[in-house]
């Protein structure tokens, strides 16, 4: 009996090892395409299709209502440097960058460190502080445009209430200060992703390192500097990249409080873009516009990937 059951292995080993030795390389692949191919194809319809179409409208004079555009080359571009509203459009897109980023990731990070030991309430304040980040834009240029109205605006009537106000006026009626006041807005808006992303790379931090410090007399500054921040590099790229994207394609808030005014103080790259294809119907100077945005987005992204990548060899 032992014997005949020696003998019935090979066969069962055979059927089992046969279809293994049918697969072939090949067949993993084509089945790695085919998952991979949905989200391809949404990917080249909704992505690469218009791209390709802004690059070509971008080399055409059109209005968006003629069947036919008349095909100028890179006239629109050679247009775009003699256009001094558009370098000014850029150079407060760089502002709203620059400080956009600096000044959420600085709030977001604070609002993370407060809450890393968990207070009481530590649920409250995560709803809180991630509240803005949900409201739909409309809604956030609206209750801030209330917030710096001249007339029942609570930010004129709380320095006033302070004594400060010879300060107050009208903040998105001041050239001045306008595009400021919209960028606050627009911070206050966005800080809520960020606090999450560095909420849950804080909870990753290794709490040995940090008792180590604090038993060799590193004081808080030191800790954090020394033992949090390299800990939260991978964070820091992914929100850095993410808010410098958001910067460049700022365009909800400013168009919902001032539409650009007043005298092309907030004009940012996104609403001249807006203005020229949809408003003045120049469909080919606007797409060459947002070309240069494009391009802007994705050099300074990869820059900073680039730069963090050194910084970590």
């Amino acid at each position: 009996m032992a014997t005949t059951m020696t003998r019935a292995r090979p066969p069962l080993a055979g059927r089992s090892a046969a279809p293994a030795a049918r697969r072939r390389p090949g067949d993993r692949r084509v089945s790695g395409y085919l998952f991979v191919l949905p989200a391809l194809a949404v990917y080249a319809v909704f992505i690469l299709y218009p791209l390709v179409q802004s690059v070509y409208l971008s080399l055409t004079d059109w209005d968006g209502a003629r069947p036919h555009k008349r095909f100028i080359g890179l006239g629109n571009f050679d247009r775009l440097v003699h256009d001094s509203l558009f370098w000014r459009a850029l150079g407060h897109n760089l502002i709203w960058v620059v400080l956009g980023t600096a000044a959420a990731m600085a709030v977001s990070l604070l609002l993370a460190m407060l809450v890393w030991s968990r207070p009481r309430g530590f649920t409250l304040f995560r709803t809180v502080y991630f509240m803005p980040q949900i409201l739909p834009a409309i809604i956030v240029g609206i209750v801030w445009s209330w917030i710096y109205s001249p007339a029942f605006g609570i930010l004129d009537r709380g320095l006033s209430a302070v004594g400060l106000g010879s300060w107050s006026h009208g903040w998105l009626g001041d050239p001045d200060f306008a595009l400021y006041a919209v960028l606050v807005a627009s911070v206050w808006a966005t800080v809520g992703l960020a606090f999450v992303i560095f909420t849950a790379a804080l909870h990753n931090v290794d709490q040995d390192l940090l008792d180590a410090a604090r038993v060799d007399g590193a004081g808080a500054w030191q800790r954090f500097r020394h033992v949090v921040v390299p800990q939260l590099s991978s964070a820091v790229t992914l929100v850095t990249v993410l808010l410098l994207v958001h910067g460049f394609q700022a365009f909800d808030h400013v168009w919902i409080m001032t539409k650009g005014g007043p005298d092309n103080s907030t004009q940012l790259l996104a609403t001249y873009t807006y203005q020229k294809a949809f408003m003045e119907n120049e469909v080919g100077y606007g797409a060459a516009i947002s070309l240069v945005l494009t391009v802007l987005s994705l050099v300074v992204s990869l820059a900073v990937v680039r730069l963090r990548e050194r910084g970590e060899r």
